[in-house]
């Protein structure tokens, strides 16, 4: 064979015919058609929120009107302990807002704008229905960039994130899609433009790990605050710390695993007036097993303030039984 002859990669009928040239709408795939329509329903009803402190200081974040009215809501870091609010709105329009309320318990909070006009608002999705790999797109105001928006997909569901006051959100989405200094506040929607989640954190050294408030939990806080400007929870008033139960306790007394030990009993407390003591490990409130801190914060909830509740706890290897009345929980607590 001569080294000249040229090899034919296809026969002459079968070489692929010339892509043809498309228009850009022909181009766009449904994944960009989803995120640019998504964006365009949704951009219109975010806010820059600006937080102004004593002396000047303050910060930005983001935040999406909930009501024509002029409900806004944020996270509770970005508006917490600031003296003034101005809200910019996504045609331009800067004015003061004032704090309705909030709950660093879930690291969320409520601003009001008075408007003259009415507001567009998100539509709100149902976190239950969102699944693992699914399409998330961020729109807020990062580093001051009004409505920039990034995507990506829902990475994990049922995460759990401690806030700012110590006590762990539930049901936290995990999403790949970039968040940035000025994000937080601002909405997590879906591909039809509905919020899913509320932005609110990422974790710094990781690349693509960025975490959501799940939208059921946030219309519960706002409706909360909306009707009372807070979210009550309750509190026994002691500080503790995990411990494992030696194996010996948890035969001889069901006991769980871990238990909660009382390292402090404030004074004139709900633990106080029950009679609860430093050194007591408790094992459960109201026969529900008490495995850690966090699921005795779980328990703690709004209905059981100024309820009595039995709480079980072991005090020298002999488990006791003692009611305990809880009060309101206050940030910090």
């Amino acid at each position: 064979m001569s080294t000249t002859q040229t090899i034919e990669r296809f026969p002459l009928e079968e070489r692929p015919a010339e892509i043809p040239v498309l228009d850009e709408s022909e181009l766009l795939d449904a994944y960009s058609h989803a995120v640019i329509t998504a964006a365009e329903r949704v951009s219109p009803a975010v806010v820059n929120i600006e937080a102004h402190g004593e002396r000047g200081r303050g910060g930005s974040g983001s935040g999406f009107v909930l009501t024509p009215d002029g409900y806004v809501m944020t996270n509770s870091h970005v508006v917490h302990g600031v003296s003034r609010l101005t809200v910019t709105t996504a045609d331009g329009r800067s004015q003061s807002a004032d704090l309705v309320g909030e709950d660093p318990f879930t690291d969320l909070a409520i601003l009001r704008v008075h408007a003259s006009t009415a507001l567009p608002r998100v539509a709100l999705g149902d976190s239950q229905r969102v699944r693992v790999g699914q399409l998330a797109i961020a729109i807020g105001n990062p580093l001051g960039f009004q409505a920039s928006v990034t995507a990506g997909v829902v990475s994990a569901l049922g995460r759990s994130l401690r806030s700012g006051s110590g006590r762990l959100i539930d049901n936290v989405i995990q999403t790949d899609a970039a968040l940035n200094p000025g994000n937080s506040g601002g909405p997590l929607v879906n591909s039809r433009g509905e919020v899913i989640g509320v932005n609110t954190a990422v974790i710094l050294p990781a690349q693509g790990i960025c975490f959501a408030i799940a939208v059921n939990t946030a219309s519960w806080v706002a409706s909360r605050l909306i009707q009372t400007g807070r979210v009550r929870r309750s509190s026994i008033g002691v500080g503790g710390q995990n411990v494992v139960v030696p194996r010996r306790l948890q035969l001889l007394h069901g006991a769980p695993e871990i238990a909660v030990l009382v390292v402090h009993v404030e004074p004139d407390s709900p633990a106080s007036r029950a009679g609860l003591r430093e050194g007591d490990l408790i094992l459960s409130l109201d026969s529900a097993p008490v495995s850690g801190i966090d699921d005795l914060h779980r328990l703690l909830t709004e209905e059981r303030v100024g309820a009595p509740t039995p709480i079980a706890v072991l005090r020298r290897g002999e488990r006791q039984e003692l009611t305990i009345t809880p009060g309101e929980a206050r940030p910090g607590k």
